[in-house]
């Protein structure tokens, strides 16, 4: 997994893990070093990196992406092949990073931006065992023309802690499609927490990572 990630690793006996996904044409890099400020010695942070894929909103040209992706328009349809043989990949993921660090799923976190939270959001829904928590930044719904009946696609996490944190002025992913993820994971899960941040765009501000850092240490003191 290693050629496929950044890692933070634990200093003290691992206890926790983080699983993280970055957003659409960056790599884990970046992110393994705002959460390795983070977390405690004990926990574990695996920042995958996407592979590059011809994507369709770029006209074809290789971008690291979790899926494909051919328009930011909410009223076209998803590639929901590509969807699904990501959410099976990360499925995997996990269950590799269980059996081999012997953490259960009940102490991993799925946490990601931007597509990378939309793709672990998803996942955590669908995934076959209780996790720790999820935690997703400027993110939307996947296969949103079907989220009326993602509480039939959720078999699992329902009752997961959640943290979602959002833009009010993101340009790139509306913050009114974080608003319809909010409203659609309320409904199905009281432990959902939306945080909201006035005039930013898509990126992340101090006040949101101290947010996440606090909901990170919550969950692994």
């Amino acid at each position: 997994m290693s050629e496929d990630a950044f890692i933070v690793s634990p200093t003290r006996k691992h206890t926790g893990t983080i699983i993280f996904l970055h957003g659409l044409g960056e790599n884990g890099e970046n992110w393994k070093l705002v959460l390795s400020k983070m977390v405690k010695p004990n926990v574990k942070v695996i920042c995958l990196n996407a592979k590059k894929i011809p994507l369709t909103l770029n006209k074809g040209f290789p971008t690291a992406a979790w899926f494909d992706l051919a328009s930011l328009d909410e009223n076209k349809l998803e590639d929901e092949t590509s969807i699904m043989r990501a959410v099976e990949n990360l499925h995997d993921i996990i269950d590799e990073e269980i059996a081999s660090s012997k953490v259960s799923a009940t102490k991993t976190m799925l946490a990601g931006f931007s597509q990378g939270g939309a793709l672990a959001m998803y996942a955590a829904l669908t995934y076959h065992k209780r996790l720790a928590a999820v935690m997703v930044m400027s993110s939307w719904p996947v296969l949103r023309h079907t989220m009326p009946e993602v509480s039939t696609a959720a078999i699992n996490n329902t009752n997961t802690p959640m943290l979602q944190c959002h833009g009010t002025e993101d340009p790139v992913i509306y913050y009114k499609w974080g608003l319809i993820l909010a409203d659609a994971l309320k409904e199905m899960n009281p432990k959902h927490e939306f945080k909201s941040y006035e005039g930013l765009k898509h990126a992340v501000n101090d006040q949101e990572l101290q947010d996440v850092k606090t909901f990170i240490n919550k969950i692994f003191p």
